[in-house]
């Protein structure tokens, strides 16, 4: 029975979800995967058309509507074949002739301002190739943000008026001082009078009848950034911190979208139209709370979202990782399914945090009146007992120190492995029995922005010219000399850090740069190297920031992150022999990636595992994210090259370590080890993140979650863990313990151990959550 309104293909999903109770303030579908999320899009979105072939949509941009797309495209190209007709009659479209997509009017959502509609990371390009020429819609009806369309004052371009795409937003405010001021004043009452044109135009077509849209990482929809009017209409504004670190990937940087405004359209304008349909998707456990509050909150400028609560044809399509935070979420994972120790785990510690009282304060009554721990089978005081004992065991399983063990330590991205698990690698590094082996799987090319990459090589070119770089002057070095003593640049570069001699680390750098540009490049003298710079420093002055790389740049960019890579295990002796830099094929700085190959992807990882035989590897293990995305792909090479091996050999006794770092977090009852970190711990790694990962020192691509370096948003994540095992355990376990380890325990780092036939398990699984069927 639909009690929802659901149209025909939402409610097919619906039944398919397996979910009956709905507490939520706007209705939701759940699927189970990734390009499924996509499916659904496409076919209401096919559905819609059908039945309103002259309407006016409103379609994202990004990374999410990836399969929206593919699948429209699909649908569409191959309309009448069987295995098209299948798909939509299985999910509840019956359409008799293929809609056409000719007679809609198309409204883009927002675009950063200024910005040239040329550039690949406009949004004004991404809607261009990927609705009006992938969707065959007419562009005569399309209502585009088109920044060098908009007259500005004595019809300057925008380059003119705002130098370095400043704008001062307080020139509507105050009095404008200067010539410059005056006509960039009178610009920008030029572009609000274009936004309110903008606006008129939309609502005499009727508004918006097909809005689909993602939401950010503060909540927002369109650009409406949390504190948004709920009646706001189109407009040229500031974003916020949250917003301008999601967008700095697509600016080339924080330092761009952190000063760059935004034309989008209102909350106002999404909701004009009472009868539209408004779908907001989104995938992965990242965007969790954002899609519980705008789901289950009562209307507040707080969560743009919850405006679409006063329309009855919105809806939330969400994987399963999005929506693992709702209350009807919740529900499912305790009231569902066998009852397990790690729901018992999961209740007691959620308790204590609602509560906020330590484990061995609570009584029974507290048990009783908690709606999940009342669930817990043979409930009594002991049911604490066992947790706490169980949270001492797996402090135990992280003080335990291996011998004679060969690890092998992987990292999806430069930087990864030391943000997730720095504390448990440290203690093990220093006994010599143990081996150790580093990898990191991808070239990490996006992390290092033209501007680092422009100051680098303008500073090689200077020290070439001075000459202060002097195994130039060895007459083998452009033959196989520059081969040599890579571990001497590292050295080199911590000698100078130990000094405390800026200039000295900055040549050292710059050592590793001429090694690799006479290793992409071939070169085979000093004129050469000299002419190579000049090009590359010209490339990068002619690019814009965001723009995609040649990919020489993208390897000399990844060929930098692997030498910081090199620096921070050289401070405990690891050799750079030992440290293997993979660089994935699939890892294209594309928006829509490539899937890991088997030959490409696959091969090198089962080569490189037979060579060092490995008894403990340790992978990033998030949980489902947005999308098929780099920590996923790695996970999924990695188990594939696990799967290869195993039927050569027998793994048996391989510890798989399951790590996460800033981007996802254990809960306490998934992990089963804790390690304990030190003050001294965390100062090691803020210190040497500073010194080594000279690209991040500056954040540029921070997380919507922390407005500074990685390293200290790790060290709050150890933190809060920490105070997490303190409410079970109490303060007094710590500061009164007998072993200085614990007493000097200030964080807490969570990881799970795995037999590798587990793992592979956990892989599989997350396969299916994320990729689902492939689109023939």
């Amino acid at each position: 029975m639909n009690t929802l309104g659901f149209s025909r293909v939402e409610q097919t999903f619906f039944e398919r979800s397996g979910r009956t109770k709905m507490t939520t303030r706007m209705p939701y579908i759940v699927v189970d995967n990734f390009p499924d999320l996509g499916l659904l899009t496409s076919l209401r979105f096919l559905e819609w058309v059908a039945q309103n072939p002259n309407g006016v949509i409103s379609l994202p941009t990004g990374k999410t509507p990836e399969y929206f797309i593919k699948w429209t495209k699909y649908l569409l190209n191959n309309w009448d074949s069987p295995e098209a007709r299948k798909i939509r009659e299985d999910h509840g479209l019956y359409l008799q002739e293929k809609p056409s997509l000719r007679g809609l009017h198309f409204v883009q959502i927002d675009e950063f301002y200024p910005i040239d509609p040329r550039q690949h990371n406009s949004f004004y390009d991404y809607v261009r190739k990927f609705y009006i020429e992938g969707f065959d819609l007419d562009p005569a009806k399309a209502l585009l943000i088109n920044s060098e369309e908009i007259v500005l004052a004595d019809g300057k371009h925008y380059s003119e008026v705002f130098p370095d795409n400043l704008i001062d937003l307080s020139l509507r405010n105050r009095e404008a001082v200067g010539s410059l001021e005056k006509l960039q004043q009178e610009s920008i009452f030029r572009i609000d009078n274009w936004c309110t044109g903008f606006e008129k135009k939309i609502r005499a077509l009727g508004g918006i009848g097909f809005f689909l849209g993602g939401i950010g990482p503060d909540g927002h929809i369109a650009f409406n950034t949390r504190g948004s009017d709920r009646n706001s209409t189109t407009r040229l504004t500031a974003t916020n911190f949250e917003t301008q670190a999601a967008s700095a990937g697509d600016l080339g940087g924080i330092e761009v979208s952190r000063t760059r405004l935004v034309i989008t359209i209102g909350l106002g304008t999404i909701t004009f139209n009472p009868d539209a349909v408004a779908i907001i998707f989104a995938a992965g456990d990242a965007k969790a709370l954002v899609v519980r509050n705008a789901l289950e909150h009562e209307p507040d400028n707080l969560y743009p979202a919850t405006v679409l609560q006063r329309m009855k044809n919105a809806r939330f399509y969400l994987t399963a990782g999005a929506a693992v935070q709702l209350h009807d979420s919740v529900e499912k994972y305790f009231r569902e399914g066998e009852w397990t120790f790690e729901k018992t785990e999961r209740a007691v510690f959620e308790l204590c945090q609602k509560i906020d009282k330590y484990a061995h304060n609570l009584v029974l009554e507290d048990l009783k009146n908690d709606e999940y721990c009342s669930l817990i089978p043979g409930l009594s005081l002991n049911t604490v007992t066992e947790v706490i004992e169980s949270t001492k065991r797996k402090i135990e399983a992280g003080l335990m120190t291996e011998r004679n063990t060969t690890f092998l330590h992987t990292g999806p991205h430069h930087d990864d492995i030391m943000l997730g698990i720095f504390p448990a690698i440290i203690p093990q590094l220093r006994h010599i029995t143990n081996k150790f082996h580093f990898s990191v799987l991808t070239s990490g090319f996006n992390a290092v922005t033209n501007t680092m990459l422009l100051e680098l090589l303008e500073e090689t070119q200077r020290l070439i010219s001075v000459g202060m770089i002097q195994m130039l002057r060895y007459p083998d070095f452009f033959e196989s000399g520059y081969k040599f003593k890579w571990d001497k640049d590292v050295s080199h570069y911590l000698d100078k850090v130990a000094d405390k001699d800026e200039a000295g680390k900055l040549r050292g750098i710059c050592h590793r740069i001429v090694r690799a540009m006479v290793d992409i490049y071939r070169l085979k003298s000093k004129d050469d190297l000299i002419e190579q710079i000049r090009k590359n420093i010209e490339i990068i002055r002619n690019s814009y920031s965001g723009e995609k790389n040649p990919p020489d740049i993208q390897l000399l960019k990844g060929m930098i992150r692997e030498y910081e890579e090199e620096l921070v295990w050289a401070h405990y002796g690891v050799l750079v022999r030992n440290i293997r830099h993979m660089r994935l094929g699939f890892y294209t700085g594309d928006i829509f990636t490539q899937q890991p190959d088997r030959h490409r992807d696959v091969k090198p990882i089962l080569e490189y595992l037979r060579q060092i035989e490995p008894d403990i590897i340790s992978l990033a293990f998030d949980p489902e994210g947005s999308g098929p995305d780099t920590h996923y792909k790695v996970l999924q090479a990695i188990a594939e090259a696990l799967r290869q091996w195993s039927s050569e050999k027998d793994l048996s006794g391989l510890r798989i370590i399951g790590y996460r770092n800033v981007w996802f977090r254990f809960r306490p009852s998934e992990a089963n080890v804790f390690v304990p970190v030190s003050l001294n711990s965390m100062a090691v790694l803020n210190q040497s993140f500073r010194d080594c990962y000279i690209s991040q020192v500056n954040a540029s691509f921070p997380s919507p979650a922390y407005d500074g370096p990685f390293s200290h948003l790790s060290q709050q994540v150890w933190v809060e863990q920490y105070k997490q095992v303190q409410l079970i355990l109490g303060k007094n376990f710590f500061y009164e313990n007998e072993s200085p380890k614990i007493r000097a325990t200030h964080g807490m780092v969570y990881y799970k151990e795995m037999p590798v036939d587990e793992f592979l398990q956990h892989a599989r699984e997350l396969e299916k959550s994320v990729e689902g069927v492939n689109i023939h």
